[in-house]
């Protein structure tokens, strides 16, 4: 195990002194300027609502499909396309900001957003819902991603902790109270609110955003830097990545996994991805997402760490609520109130932990951690069952909420601590690119399980065997049906069924956790008293110099 607190790998840039940032400021002395703050504020306030936006539709989907007469393979489009659009731009806006500069694409990233909701707000067809949900998504990928660099841009290393921890913090809670919001909308007033409530926050933020004078831009001369655009690689990140994730989420739901659908699309994009791969290590002059930022054990691990965070936070976000609504009986609201144990716990213990990151200067050991009480506490989830009390699945559900509300900060600090200066921004991207992808396979992997053994487990009532194979088909629609079902034994057999096949879910997650666990024990620990320099800051430096040295001349 490597002790917290060395420095294994030098990342600075010549000259560049570990305890003084790019303003010249002092590391242990930095302070936030007020300027910084409110645009820091903003971007905050955009994150929220783009994390809102992913998890609040799910509630309101049966109500919009009913008034937009939408057919199943429609509403299924209307909840995915914001995910899958989300996760596959966030590179892009990264390798496009670090050319031309954070606040156009920053601007950019809004106004996608705050046109998509618009669009689905008047939306009275589905092209025009699945239209506005796109551009949501993609400007709520930009919006995430750059957040996260803007950060790293304006704060020292050894500061950053407490923003990513409130910036985890935000994420996790709007994400958890998401299902909440689109309930109340749906039930008390009208599903369009759900998109109505973004209007004002994104006006605000976009004028904050507007206004600030933060961002890095330095000299751009775009007709240079429009020839390092790797258009060919953009092109196969983002129709592989998208060929690769569409099958994912619909495999077993719409079509079978061995159907021509499933299989495709799925074949097509591990073909394309890996010769994106290819054509970024051999071919690409100035590749979107270069391989350097893989040559690293360490980040590769904290990559990996990235997948499994967003996956076992989907998983718990996606099955906790139909365990409520099935087993437990639980309404719309109600089940986006039963998961407040997660959102009390991710949240706060992301800020934290970003607290103590920040005064400590250490973050091995609290990854480790973590991810062990994620283990137990996803361990622990096991023992949900029928008969379970309110007070018992409360408490259950504290302990993997502050495992993961760990993690959430701690990770993404890792990752920048590990990541040379010229690759820190496509770093922090492919970060919550990875996250966004676990998010995105989650639902698939976690439906597989279940559904194997829903089926093995309805086989054992003699009353529910002609209709194993249907009810095993997807969670989803196993709820509606137990809901309909009068009470007696048929009844309580299925949710049996149903709580048992979700025990195994949890025991995936379990499993997956302990072997992140044994992985993170084999991490370098970086030193957080230094700063790293972007490439932004580096051009910056260089045209001072050159400013300099004319001056100098004449």
């Amino acid at each position: 195990m490597n002790s917290p607190g060395t420095n294994y790998e030098d990342n600075s840039i010549g000259g560049i002194a570990a305890s003084t940032d790019v303003r010249g400021k002092a590391a242990d002395s930095y302070t936030l300027l007020k300027q910084d703050a409110l645009m820091l504020l903003a971007l905050a306030c955009l994150s929220l609502m783009a994390a809102l936006d992913g998890t609040s539709i799910s509630v309101a989907l049966p109500v919009i499909s009913e008034e937009l007469n939408a057919s199943t393979i429609e509403a299924f489009w209307i909840g995915t396309s914001f995910l899958v659009c989300s996760a596959v731009f966030q590179p892009v806006f990264s390798s496009f900001s670090d050319l031309f500069g954070r606040k156009p694409f920053v601007l950019l990233a809004i106004t996608l957003f705050f046109i998509g909701a618009v669009v689905a707000c008047i939306a009275n067809d589905t092209l025009h819902m699945f239209i506005g949900r796109s551009l949501q998504g993609v400007g709520g990928g930009g919006i995430i991603t750059l957040t996260s660099i803007v950060i790293a841009d304006i704060v020292p290393l050894r500061h950053r902790g407490k923003y990513l921890g409130m910036l985890g913090a935000i994420w996790s809670l709007g994400t958890v109270i998401g299902p909440v919001v689109g309930g109340c909308f749906t039930q008390k007033a009208s599903w369009r609110w759900v998109f109505y409530i973004n209007l004002p926050f994104i006006g605000i933020g976009l004028i904050l955003v507007a206004w600030s004078s933060s961002f890095r831009t330095g000299k751009i001369s775009v007709s240079s830097h429009w020839r390092k655009i790797d258009f060919i690689g953009i092109f196969l990140f983002t129709a592989s990545t998208a060929s690769f994730l569409i099958p994912l989420s619909w495999g077993g739901i719409l079509y079978p996994w061995d159907s021509w659908h499933t299989l495709t699309p799925l074949i097509t994009g591990t073909i394309g991805l890996c010769t994106f791969g290819a054509f970024e290590c051999r071919i690409a002059i100035h590749p979107i997402i270069p391989p350097a930022i893989f040559s690293n054990r360490t980040a590769l691990i904290l990559f990996t760490e990235c997948i499994a965070l967003g996956l076992m936070i989907w998983c718990c976000l996606y099955f906790l609520p139909l365990y409520y609504a099935a087993v437990k009986g639980l309404g719309p609201i109600m089940t986006g109130v039963a998961l407040f144990p997660e959102t009390f716990t991710v949240a706060p213990a992301a800020v934290v932990i970003g607290l103590l990151i920040n005064y400590t200067g250490q973050y091995y050991y609290i990854i480790c951690i973590g991810w062990f009480l994620s283990t137990i506490g996803m361990g622990l989830l096991c023992l949900l069952n029928t008969n379970t009390k309110t007070i018992v699945w409360i408490f259950l559900n504290l302990v993997p909420g502050l495992g993961l509300g760990m993690i959430l900060p701690a990770v993404a600090l890792a990752i920048q601590a590990s990541a040379k200066p010229e690759n820190l921004a496509i770093s922090v991207a492919m970060s919550t690119f990875f996250r966004g992808f676990g998010q995105s396979i989650a639902v698939a992997i976690g439906g597989v399980i279940f559904q194997n053994r829903m089926k093995s487990n309805l086989l054992k009532y003699p009353a529910l065997e002609t209709l194993a194979e249907e009810y095993s088909s997807d969670a989803a629609t196993v709820v509606q049906t137990i809901q309909r079902m009068e009470d007696g034994q048929v009844r309580i057999d299925l949710q049996q069924a149903y709580a048992d096949s979700l025990k195994i879910v949890w025991a995936f997650c379990c499993g997956l956790s302990g072997l992140i666990l044994s992985m993170s024990i084999f991490t370098k620990s970086y030193d957080l008293n230094r700063v790293l320099v972007t490439k932004r800051d580096s051009r910056e430096e260089n045209a001072s110099k050159e400013g300099n040295r004319a001056a100098e001349n004449c």
